[in-house]
């Protein structure tokens, strides 16, 4: 065959060639690709969100130490409050906040609300630490027909903790829920306007050690070996693609602060302190922090095998129609990776990162 002849052969293959490439390029760039394909190094700046709470205990120790800040290095950290779990999710999945500490109902909702896209559980931060506390004349379950419960907001974490606690008890539509600040919870105790709350610390010991109430439940009494994620970490599925050295970096923040917490508890509930004060402009009495620390377990372990059935429970709580699907939600890699540089064991997805 001559040269001629061949060249149309020859034009076909390099077309066919770069077509192929071509493709390849397509689907490297889609979203099944490794978050890597689209590493745009660190990022200018990191937007966290977190509570003023004991049970974000992890968060008010890397930001008072400075922990985060320094692992992030170059990339500017902008801490942001807020009072609850959906304020958060609002912001995240309004692109105005990158990552956030934040309670496992909410962060449940924000994963589901955006059909798995949006938001990515990347560790856990704290167990425990959340109770339901009464005036001291109740005393069971069915003296809160007629009263008034009030939790932190409609569809945080402890709002579905207390109503699939009531419909477990039969109480659904016997007790009126009703969601107000924690510090306005305090005073309307205080004042008698409502007569229960399931709160998370230290707000539950407030009432108890400043507004005489008592603990009726306390919530690790309802799961396996009193385990619970009360506070995870979730970041924007974009910004993990897009600069997963930057979330690394607050992974190993998470993990000094973490460090800092569980060997020197006394030097963390200063800081702890500390933190509230300049958060909220006043600090906890020592008795308070001292029982609220209690009851919480600082982890960088979410307690991945919970999520389905706390999916499950916002079903049983009325919040959802039906039991959003986990599956897909968290991306653990990243943290596995710092504990495992760290010399510590792995955390279990439990089936939770795939689909």
């Amino acid at each position: 065959m001559s040269i001629s002849a061949t060249r149309p052969f020859r034009l076909l293959a390099a077309a066919l060639a770069l077509t192929v490439a071509a493709a390849g390029c397509s689907r490297a760039d889609s979203d099944e690709s490794p978050a890597a394909s689209s590493d745009k190094g660190p990022a200018t700046e990191l937007r966290l969100g977190y509570f003023p709470n004991v049970t974000h205990a992890a968060a008010l120790v890397g930001l008072g130490k400075g922990l985060f800040t320094k692992e992030l290095g170059s990339t500017k950290l902008v801490p942001t409050k807020f009072n609850a779990g959906p304020e958060a999710v609002g912001a995240l999945l309004g692109g105005s906040l990158d990552a956030s500490f934040i309670g496992s109902g909410p962060a449940i909702n924000a994963y589901a609300k955006s059909n798995g896209e949006a938001v990515r559980l990347i560790a856990g931060a704290t167990s425990g630490g959340a109770q339901l506390v009464v005036k001291p004349t109740i005393t069971k379950p069915a003296d809160l027909v007629g009263k008034t419960v009030v939790t932190p907001q409609l569809g945080n974490t402890q709002d579905v903790s207390l109503k699939k606690w009531l419909a477990d008890n039969q109480l659904t539509g016997k007790v009126k829920v009703t969601n107000l600040e924690n510090a306005q919870t305090l005073d309307a105790f205080k004042k008698g306007d409502v007569d229960a709350a399931w709160l998370p610390e230290p707000w539950s010991s407030r009432l108890v050690l400043d507004a005489g109430a008592k603990v009726l439940l306390d919530e690790a009494t309802l799961w396996p070996n009193g385990q619970f994620p009360t506070t995870v970490l979730i970041v924007r599925t974009q910004f993990l693609k897009e600069h997963p050295a930057t979330v690394t970096a607050l992974l190993k923040g998470l993990n000094a602060a973490i460090d800092f917490s569980t060997s020197d508890a006394a030097q963390a509930k200063t800081v702890v302190n500390d933190q509230l004060k300049a958060a909220t402009g006043k600090a906890l009495k020592p008795a308070v922090i001292d029982r609220a620390w209690e009851h919480i377990k600082i982890t960088a372990d979410p307690i991945a095998a919970t999520f389905p059935q706390l999916a499950k429970d916002q079903v049983t709580a009325g919040i959802a129609k039906q039991a959003p699907n986990v599956a897909g939600f968290a991306d653990l890699g990243p943290l596995n990776e710092v504990l495992t540089q760290a010399g510590k064991p792995a955390v279990d997805a439990a089936g939770l990162d795939a689909k």
